[in-house]
């Protein structure tokens, strides 16, 4: 038997390499082949850090029998969600419309042509075997109807994209009025929004701390406060290593599901970075999630090629989070009876357990009254847990993620005073920009240096102009905001659609059964919404009214969810946040000869140089935008100036902190 899936770009695609299963990669071969051998075809879609994908893997597809019998009868495709997410996304509309609820491993029948006739998701071995059998009987016996049965769900799926609400124009009442719907759904003892399970909701929090810094509404920040510090806090955050896991199963992050995504941090990273400016109170315990967050992004999370990998596994050796629990026992073996007993005390650790067979995630519901002793603690536990087997790691490079990488540790580098940061940031978006562009067209991912077929969709170009937008305002380097005007250009031209909208994936992307739907904001930031903040910002540092004005027309078409359900509108709101409200910008110039040294603390621990205007800049109202060193902007009698700009529009340069934004 072939393995084709041996040469795979893809870490998930991988782990299939030696099934006995008969894979094919997603492509016009494997369908193609179906028709050859008129046989429906078996789609399989996951991803390398999915617990239950690795449940099903080991229970069916490492099976004999299935592999034969899937062999006899189907064509078996498998796909990563992550390197074609247009797939995933045609096929999860299909199973949510079937099911009434999706997720994965995705399963699903297809004909030949490619249209859905059975879907569902993980599948225990006796019943996906039943499913196969099933399948090859009614191919057989009942083939109009199961044909006639696939082109319904098509057709359904297409009448759907045709009700899409017309848009119109977002304004300031369309986002006040998110915030009262956000406030409904809020859990005013845990933070977050709705009940269990619970995911960090980055980017609405983002929204409420945009909302905050342009009207000063108190509740919206005191949201954001109480998830942040909840979030901080509990078991889901990683007290040891950093870096947040994907999400809770309980309403009060007790237990996570123990897998890490890039995405995920990235975004946090960026809340957390947002809060420290907007609430100094907050400062101690975001400050620290920055700092260690970041410190297990690069620690972990670096690859070779200078560049983010994508996630690390919910699994260690086939048990889901064994590289993170804890007993009392254990803890007293590594750090001693009476530290053992200290340290299960603040970390919420118990002989009766609060995840499986007695072991315990770790809190830190409040802060140590020894910080000197928690920090000793700390590192013998990691030191001691990094003798563990550890889970696996997903090591492709993944555009969007990057972008939203390099865009939130470029802004906590320079908010922090962290030029290293920057630095690295640089070095990522380097790496993006060398070996995904691939004959003018951005690929979506990349492993071991190697860039995969994948077309970049949407997110990919909107989160990676983000991030070099971001290099821009933190280094003042007008290279990279013209690196990111040439992606939006491209972008528009790709997925630019007449009325101003955006469509998912490009004009010379393959075509599906159903074009992918432009959806809003869940996991990770939608195309529309990420090309819409590029957008606006973009608009804004380079003084591109025609970009301004396309975001707004993007994000007009989000006006319906923008009112139905906002927590799935983060993204698409912060993008409106910072139009409504300019956007506010400042050009710092470059530090002059008469501004001198400038090393006092803003109160984050950190010394901040530059003077004091830098200083006030990096305090701001969040959703202002600072370009930190612009050559265009010039020194007022030998010192450090600033201008201020909102939209289009600029004020005079000053000299004055008290004449930024939010400093009078």
């Amino acid at each position: 038997m072939p393995n084709r899936l041996a040469a795979s770009t893809s870490p998930y695609l991988l782990q299939h390499a030696d099934n006995p299963v008969d894979w094919w990669e997603w492509g016009p071969e494997a369908f193609a082949e179906a028709r050859r051998r008129d046989v429906p075809v078996l789609l399989s879609v996951g991803y390398a850090a999915c617990h239950w994908c690795h449940v099903m893997a080991h229970e069916t597809f490492e099976d004999d029998e299935v592999g034969r019998l899937v062999g006899e009868h189907l064509v078996a495709v498998k796909v990563d969600r992550e390197e074609r997410p247009d797939v995933d996304a045609v096929y999860m509309a299909a199973t949510t419309a079937l099911t009434g609820r999706g997720g994965w491993p995705m399963t699903c029948l297809l004909t030949p042509e490619g249209e859905p006739f059975w879907a569902g998701t993980y599948l225990p071995r006796e019943q996906f075997a039943q499913l196969v059998r099933g399948a090859a009987k009614a191919w057989r016996e009942d083939r109009e109807r199961v044909l006639a049965g696939g082109a319904q769900i098509v057709a359904a799926l297409r009448r759907a994209e045709d009700r899409a609400a017309p848009g119109r124009t977002l304004v300031e009442d369309d986002l006040a009025a998110a915030v009262r719907t956000l406030a409904g759904e809020f859990d005013p003892r845990w933070g977050g929004f709705g009940g269990a399970p619970k995911f960090p909701p980055s980017m609405v929090l983002a929204f409420l701390l945009r909302h905050h810094g342009r009207t000063g509404d108190d509740q919206a920040l005191g949201m954001v406060r109480r998830t942040c510090e909840a979030m901080a806090r509990s078991g889901t955050y990683d007290q040891v290593g950093g870096g947040f896991a994907r999400y809770a199963v309980d309403r009060a992050w007790v237990v996570p599901h123990f897998e890490k995504m890039l995405y995920d941090n990235a975004l946090l990273l960026g809340v957390y970075t947002d809060l420290l400016r907007a609430d100094p109170a907050t400062r101690p315990w975001a400050g620290r999630v920055v700092r260690e967050t970041v410190e297990w992004l690069l620690r972990e999370m670096w690859t070779e090629q200078a560049a983010f990998a994508s996630s690390l596994d919910a699994d260690t050796d086939g048990v889901e989070g064994a590289t993170y629990v804890w007993t009392p026992d254990q803890l007293r073996q590594v750090l001693g009876d009476e530290d053992g007993r200290r340290a299960a005390a603040l970390l919420g650790v118990t002989a009766t357990g609060t995840f499986e067979h007695g072991t315990s995630t770790l809190q830190l519901r409040q802060d140590p009254d020894d910080p000197a002793w928690w920090a000793d603690v700390r590192e013998r536990l990691d030191l001691h847990r990094s003798l563990r087997p550890q889970p696996a790691r997903d090591d492709k490079v993944v555009t969007a993620w990057n972008g939203l990488l390099v865009a939130a540790l470029a802004h906590a580098g320079w908010v922090l005073d962290e030029p290293d940061w920057v630095d690295v940031a640089a070095r990522c978006a380097r790496f993006v920009l060398d070996v995904h562009v691939v004959d003018g067209r951005l690929r979506r991912s990349s492993r071991d240096g190697t860039v995969g077929d994948a077309l970049a969709v949407a997110e990919d170009y909107g989160d990676l102009a983000d991030g070099l937008l971001a290099l821009h305002r933190a280094t003042g380097d007008p290279g990279w905001l013209a690196e990111a005007g040439r992606l939006l250009d491209d972008a528009v031209g790709l997925f630019g659609r007449h009325d101003g909208s955006f469509t998912a994936t490009g004009r010379d992307a393959e075509r599906l059964v159903v074009d992918p739907r432009p959806e809003g904001d869940n996991a990770e930031p939608g195309g529309v919404s990420a090309l819409a903040l590029a957008l606006v910002r973009h608009g804004a540092q380079a003084g591109r009214a025609d970009h301004l004005e396309r975001a707004g027309a993007a994000l007009g078409g989000m006006s319906a969810l923008v009112a139905q359900a906002p927590r799935f509108a983060g993204w698409a709101l912060v993008a409106a946040e910072e139009l409504l409200a300019g956007p506010v910008l400042v050009r710092l110039s470059p530090a002059g000869p008469d501004d001198g040294a400038d090393d006092a603390a803003d109160g984050s621990g950190t010394a901040v140089g530059a003077g004091p205007l830098g200083r006030a800049a990096r305090h701001t109202p969040v959703g202002t935008l600072v370009v930190d060193g612009d050559p265009g902007t010039p020194l007022v009698g030998g010192r450090r100036a600033a201008t201020v700009c909102r939209g289009t529009v600029c004020d005079l340069p000053t000299t004055v902190p008290d004449d930024l934004p939010g400093r009078g």
